[in-house]
């Protein structure tokens, strides 16, 4: 499914008014059974690490969900959708969790009250087009397992992963409520971001809150990387926050997820734009 068409047929990630979101897989007014008498309990949702997977088109796609072990359906939850690096590029549908955001909830899983979505890029593929439509499509079919706040959708990413935030924040900034760069780029990472390219994303990503991360030691995306996309959004009139981790190399996105105030401020962020 295109990305706008996806947009506009799904109104936000197809969270609608939530009818239909959260609903448990198995329903007492559907089953069948000719005494009244029998009880029929619904069951609970699956929570924790949870393995997906959705068709598009030809192609089959593994990814995997995280649902706090709190969740319950009577309740709207923020959702957040996870862009892996690089080195996790794969089709086996786990291979994401064991960085980033994932990592982080294992280690302290109360810092994020939040569904997660880590989707999975194929091998030799960027989080461009293809597989950012595949990512989108991941998030909407977790909605239609649970149930979404439409105006609490985030979208956060590291190294590679946040060159796809950067792109797709861009690209719909009206779907999320906040953004969450880590150590990414605006392009290629070995090459300053075309002007006018940019240009055109800030204006765009100016609309949006935005945290951004990058240590200042990062050998594998230099630093200027995410300073040149920063600047330009400044220059557009976006409020973007941007911190530079004093030594940091590439893998900062370890000290960030970790990092209670990001969670803090991310949660406290909502659409402006209504469903």
């Amino acid at each position: 499914m295109h990305i706008m068409v996806w947009m506009a047929a799904a109104t936000a990630l197809n969270l609608g008014d939530g009818q239909t979101q959260g609903r448990a897989l198995y329903s007492p007014e559907s089953a069948e059974s000719s005494d009244s008498s029998v009880e029929v309990k619904r069951a609970r949702p699956a929570t924790g690490f949870l393995y997906k997977a959705i068709r598009v088109g030809n192609e089959t796609y593994a990814y995997c969900v995280y649902v706090p072990p709190e969740y319950t359906a009577e309740r709207a939850w923020p959702a957040i959708l996870f862009l892996h690096g690089s080195g996790e590029r794969g089709s086996d549908g786990f291979f994401q969790t064991d960085v980033g955001i994932a990592k982080a909830i294992r280690h302290n899983r109360k810092l994020c009250p939040a569904i997660v979505v880590m989707p999975q890029c194929r091998p030799g593929q960027w989080w461009e087009d293809e597989m950012l439509d595949m990512a989108l499509r991941c998030v909407e079919d977790a909605s239609r397992e649970y149930h979404f706040d439409p105006n609490r959708v985030y979208l956060t990413g590291l190294s590679m992963g946040g060159a796809g935030a950067w792109r797709l924040g861009s690209r719909m900034p009206d779907a999320f409520a906040a953004v969450v760069p880590i150590c990414g780029f605006f392009g290629r990472p070995d090459v300053p971001a075309p002007r006018e390219q940019l240009a055109e994303a800030a204006d765009k990503l100016a609309k949006l809150p935005i945290w951004c991360f990058h240590g200042d030691a990062d050998m594998s995306v230099p630093v200027e990387r995410s300073r040149e996309v920063a600047a330009a959004i400044q220059a557009a009139g976006g409020n973007i926050k941007y911190n530079e981790i004093r030594d940091g190399r590439h893998n900062v996105w370890d000290h960030v997820y970790k990092n209670p105030a990001l969670w803090q401020w991310l949660f406290s962020q909502k659409r402006s734009t209504p469903p």
